[in-house]
């Protein structure tokens, strides 16, 4: 899906500007894409003002994200010079790219997945060929740390999610393309994402090739992390590889704990298997780092459905989780369900989910306080150790002598809410 409109410019595009918005799976999209123009002999520049290409990688995920995609592509138009193009990609091309084609005028170009940016000096042309963009080459990493995508697309049906309408079902990479691109990235950390990792080669006839991928990357850097594992699929053999990397983060997809309400929401579980699986992962790692993510007000949610996620995630006791107001997605199967929760409801709950948890990460962050930290020196004054994700939970603040990209072990000295400060 994809189009140009009609016109000339006055000569091909030389720099460019990219926008990211949304997941972390944008952020290996845009990395790509960046490889693509730097192949063209492009330059970055560091505003939409001083480009001949901006490029906007928008998101689609919820009513929010979406919002915040329009406003930054209407705001990249107004500051690009006349003579520039503007695309927009990503998610929301993807989705809607007829209805944006038409709505936003402003763009010269709408560029869904496997559609190249027009770079030359025409903006129509005929049919454009398409290419892979999960298996793209990418520049080295201009951080320590580094983003991995390991498939595309999920084989689920979950109630709420249009993912798979937009990228389709899996398609993981060979274990070799993605080994070969984490020794080119060159960076200290690596965090593989997917829509489904731990399903990661099961649509190849490779069920439980993660565990062996996991201990692959592990061999070629010095930190690796898994981001969004769906409960079923953590057996007990990717808790062991997990532990054996020295990064025992775990971040679980539960979504909610009312075994009524999951089965509506076409998933897995409950919040008693999911309770037992974290005890089971902390006697396997005392000191492990646990992150989920819960959505708010599904239709059908009752008072007894949030209070058993409230007793749950105080009884968890999760390092991190995240809330999310439920957002009615154009052909899911949520769409046509009943029991429509009212939005002040909805934002009721939410708040108090979100304080109680809030309480529970500034106490495990201040029982930090004290000890002896590995930290990767994301960049001068600013690090991690192997509790946070980058660009998604707390950081600690470090002396500024200590050079990016090192590692360097501290003491933890003050806790500030979710973030830390060491010496």
């Amino acid at each position: 899906m994809g189009g140009t409109k009609d016109g000339a410019l006055d000569a091909p595009a030389r720099t460019y500007f990219l926008k990211t918005l949304g997941c972390p799976k944008n952020q290996v999209d845009s990395d790509k894409l960046e490889g693509t123009l730097a192949a063209e002999g492009m330059s970055p520049v560091g505003s939409a003002a001083e480009a001949d290409l901006v490029v906007v990688n928008t998101c689609a995920f919820i009513d929010a994200a979406r919002e915040e995609s329009i406003d930054t592509v209407l705001a990249a138009a107004r500051e690009k010079s006349p003579d520039a193009r503007l695309v927009v990609t990503g998610c929301l091309a993807e989705r809607f790219g007829a209805e944006l084609a038409s709505a936003l005028p402003e763009a010269d170009q709408i560029a869904g997945f496997g559609v190249p940016l027009t770079l030359g000096a025409t903006r129509a042309g005929g049919a454009v060929p398409s290419f892979d963009l999960l298996n793209l080459p990418r520049p080295p990493s201009r951080s320590p740390w580094a983003y991995v995508k390991v498939a595309e697309g999920c084989d689920r049906a979950c109630g709420f999610c249009a993912i798979p309408s937009f990228r389709g079902k899996q398609r993981s990479r060979t274990f070799e393309s993605i080994v070969a691109e984490v020794e080119s990235l060159a960076a200290k950390e690596v965090v593989l994402v997917a829509q489904d990792l731990a399903s990661y080669g099961r649509d190849l006839g490779q069920a439980g090739a993660i565990v062996a991928l996991v201990q692959a990357v592990a061999a070629r850097a010095r930190r690796t992390r898994l981001l969004y594992l769906y409960p079923s699929d953590l057996t007990d053999a990717l808790v062991d590889a997990i532990c054996a990397t020295g990064v025992p983060y775990f971040d679980l997809s539960l979504q909610h704990v009312s075994r009524p309400l999951l089965r509506r929401m076409r998933r897995w579980g409950e919040g008693e298997r999911f309770s037992e699986r974290i005890r089971t992962i902390r006697d396997r790692e005392p000191g492990a780092a646990l992150r989920s993510s819960f959505i708010v007000g599904y239709p059908g949610e009752t008072e007894e459905d949030h209070d058993r996620l409230l007793r749950f995630v105080e009884e968890a006791q999760l390092d991190w989780a995240s809330f999310f107001r439920f957002s009615p997605e154009e052909g899911t199967y949520a769409v046509g369900l009943d029991g429509a929760v009212e939005g002040s409801l909805m934002d009721e709950r939410l708040n108090e989910l979100s304080e109680l948890q809030d309480s529970i990460t500034r106490s495990r962050r201040a029982a930090i306080v004290g000890e002896k930290v590995e930290v990767l020196v994301d960049k001068a004054g600013e690090g991690r150790s192997y509790r946070e994700a980058p660009e998604i939970d707390g950081v600690i603040k470090l002396p500024a002598n200590l050079d990016q990209g090192s590692f360097a072990e501290v003491t933890v000295t003050a806790a500030a809410g979710p973030d830390l400060e060491a010496a």
